[in-house]
């Protein structure tokens, strides 16, 4: 890379890290060019994007950036991967990590808040932003008369509780 080159690219990586949320750092301790591919493709398919970056090209990028946390993360042969859903990178980056030891976590950042190896784990296991989505369209799905029912009950109970005891002081009142 010759030195415009060098100049494009943080550019472009710094305009990357202002409008994601989410940047998770791997090492390559080894991985082949089918499994790369195999990596981005699944990225790819996640909404994510994942690029093996120069250590020191990468630290200028952050410059400045909510990312800056994960600057110290920037050591021998790495990678980033960043996306704007964070379960979706953070997921499809642990999955293929499990399947394939060559391809270790560092760790992350989520906004300002740095994470370690646990904490994208902890990300990981959290639902999708498309799962969420499709629970929270089923509960406004649910049929009117089970809310009717739901915010019918505690009156009818009320009234039983009433009842009764209209029912005791009559049977009082003619004792």
């Amino acid at each position: 890379m010759d030195r415009l080159q060098k100049r494009d690219f943080v550019g472009t990586l710094a305009a990357v890290f202002a409008e994601t949320s989410m940047v998770v750092v791997t090492q390559n301790k080894g991985l082949n060019a089918a499994e790369v591919t195999d990596l981005r493709r699944r990225m790819r398919a996640a909404g994510a994007t994942f690029k093996v970056t120069k250590n020191r090209l990468a630290t200028l990028a952050l410059d400045g950036s909510k990312f800056d946390g994960i600057k110290p993360m920037l050591k021998g042969p790495t990678a980033l991967a960043w996306s704007h859903d964070p379960v979706a990178v953070a997921k499809t980056a642990v999955e293929f990590a499990k399947t394939n030891d060559k391809l270790v976590l560092i760790g992350g950042a989520l906004g300002k808040q740095t994470l370690d190896p646990s904490g994208l784990q902890a990300l990981a296991e959290l639902p999708s932003l498309e799962t969420l989505r499709a629970g929270l369209l089923g509960m406004i799905q649910t049929p009117a008369t089970r809310i009717a029912g739901v915010i019918a009950a505690p009156a009818g109970q009320l009234a039983r509780v009433f009842g009764a005891y209209a029912k005791k002081d009559e049977q009082a009142e003619a004792a």
